[in-house]
């Protein structure tokens, strides 16, 4: 019954969207010819926040005071957050969250920071996987190719979806990505939070070709999601570009 409401909500205020509008690029995790992984379009849309979702649902006619509403979705945030910090799963109408921790462990069982991870499992709902069949797919032809990123990689766990550890490395596989001259001011790695605030790596790259960037996330990033951005005037030839180029990850990067 909730999750109906929220789906009524989410209807009329457009929340949900019936179309996503996809590019296909090249496939790196496979490195196959001819193979390419979907990548959603996300030009000119934005990052969701408890905020908006309490105007969405104002607008919808709820006769809750706007102020009330961000309350209560924070409220509800942070008793998650304590929640499955005690060790608790948490269903809500879009998915199951389920306490767990990855990395292998010895005989003596010791947990040791640098080698084991405390994250969740995310399980996407009934509710949820039935709204998305609801979602029609365009596809807008292969991404004109010059320059992408194309994969993330948190080195620290080997994952690919999008997670990634404060204070390790990410790998970074793309095209026409390495950052040239090196140094020079407003070119480098950067994390964009929700409010655009772009959070450089200051540390050294351990790799830096055109293909290929390892940078180490900065240790104090807080908790949230990200966009990855690389700005560069790299090209393939002995000329640099006049202006630099901005290249971002599709996909949000999450630091839990």
């Amino acid at each position: 019954m909730h999750f109906e409401i929220i789906k009524k909500i989410a209807t009329k205020t457009n929340i949900v969207k019936m179309k996503w509008r996809i590019w296909l690029q090249p496939n790196l995790s496979t490195g196959i010819d001819n193979d390419y992984a979907a990548s959603v379009n996300l030009a000119g849309k934005k990052v969701i926040r408890s905020r908006d979702i309490a105007k969405f649902i104002k607008d919808s006619g709820s006769e809750v005071e706007l102020e009330t509403l961000e309350q209560i979705l924070e409220q509800h945030d942070r008793i998650v957050c304590e929640k499955l910090q005690q060790g608790h799963g948490v269903l809500t109408g879009f998915c199951q969250l389920t306490p767990t921790v990855t990395g292998s462990f010895g005989a003596r069982g010791k947990f040791i920071p640098d080698v084991h991870k405390i994250t969740l499992d995310i399980v996407l709902s009934a509710e949820m996987r039935a709204m998305l069949k609801e979602v029609d797919i365009v596809i807008m032809g292969v991404k004109d190719g010059g320059t992408f990123i194309g994969l993330v990689t948190d080195t620290s766990t080997g994952l690919t979806d999008g997670t990634i550890t404060a204070g390790d490395d990410i790998l970074i596989e793309g095209d026409k990505i390495q950052i040239d001259p090196l140094g020079e001011n407003g070119l480098g790695v950067f994390f964009v939070n929700a409010d655009g605030d772009a959070i450089p790596v200051t540390r050294r790259l351990t790799q830096n070709e055109p293909q290929r960037l390892i940078a180490r996330v900065p240790n104090d990033l807080p908790p949230g999601q990200y966009t990855l951005r690389v700005v560069t005037k790299y090209t393939t030839s002995s000329i640099l570009l006049m202006e630099p180029r901005v290249i971002e990850y599709d996909k949000l990067l999450i630091v839990p």
